[in-house]
């Protein structure tokens, strides 16, 4: 009886949360929520990711919130995915996503080097890296950056190069005019209770007044969905339960990497 009793609040918050997300997160929020005034400036904003669908898995709530403020948000895919041997797919299937998180194809840039070949124990030359993310910063005259933390969400090691890619940027080839942010993994459980994790991500622009933590909520939550089921040749039944179960999908927590 017990069980039942908690698996019930389980779904009862789940539920409640969503709902709350999908009617009332424009107003109910934020007050909590990108706090910091400089977040709301417009600036050009590079994301950089290491495969296609990243973005619609990981890093939705930023680019919504982002680009519905006017910013001019640049995304750098660092490889094609091809591990599977799909990467001409995968390519057209980012373009494709981009189009619905309302990111021009005109502002993404897949690179496609023999030496940054998607797949685990697949090791990515830090200075290779550097090179091609300074190469966007300079050409997009980029003033902030956004990019996996040194684990990476999934503990990808793909994901985690490309944050020590963006480190060795900032901090070996003197780019200290921009900003730096990292998204930061959560634990598995806080990884997998959806809509729930807000209220707990609602305490960090609190409990960091130093602007050192910024929180960005999906104000649309459906384009998530919309942008993944564009990467039709990976949008098999797990990732469609990712999508739904993972807080990434509703909320992204950033920390700004100094």
């Amino acid at each position: 009886m017990a069980w039942i009793v908690i698996i019930a609040s389980v779904i009862s918050v789940w539920i409640l949360s969503l709902f709350k997300l999908l009617l009332f997160s424009r107003f109910s929020f934020s007050k909590h929520f990108n706090h910091n005034c400089r977040a709301l400036q417009k600036r050009n904003v590079l994301l950089v990711i290491a495969h296609p669908d990243d973005e619609s898995m990981f890093f939705t709530p930023a680019i919504n919130f982002l680009t519905s403020r006017g910013h001019n948000v640049q995304i750098l895919c660092l490889s094609v995915g091809d591990a599977d041997g799909k990467g001409h797919i995968r390519k057209q299937e980012l373009f494709q996503a981009c189009v619905a998180l309302k990111v021009p194809m005109q502002q993404v840039k897949i690179v496609n080097h023999p030496d940054l070949q998607d797949g685990f124990g697949k090791v990515w030359n830090h200075s290779l890296l550097a090179n091609i993310i300074e190469e966007e910063i300079t050409i997009h005259c980029i003033n902030m950056v956004i990019t996996f933390d040194n684990y990476g969400v999934s503990g990808h090691c793909n994901h985690r190069d490309v944050h020590y890619g963006v480190c060795k940027v900032l901090y070996d080839t003197l780019q200290r005019d921009i900003e730096v942010w990292e998204l930061v993994s959560n634990n598995i459980l806080r990884k997998y209770s959806g809509p729930v994790d807000i209220w707990l991500s609602m305490l960090w622009p609190i409990l960091h007044s130093n602007e050192t933590m910024q929180c960005f909520v999906n104000e649309h939550p459906r384009r998530s969905y919309l942008a993944m089921a564009q990467h039709s040749s990976q949008w098999v039944w797990f990732r469609k339960l990712f999508v739904t179960l993972s807080s990434y999908t509703y909320v992204n927590t950033l920390r700004k990497i100094k």
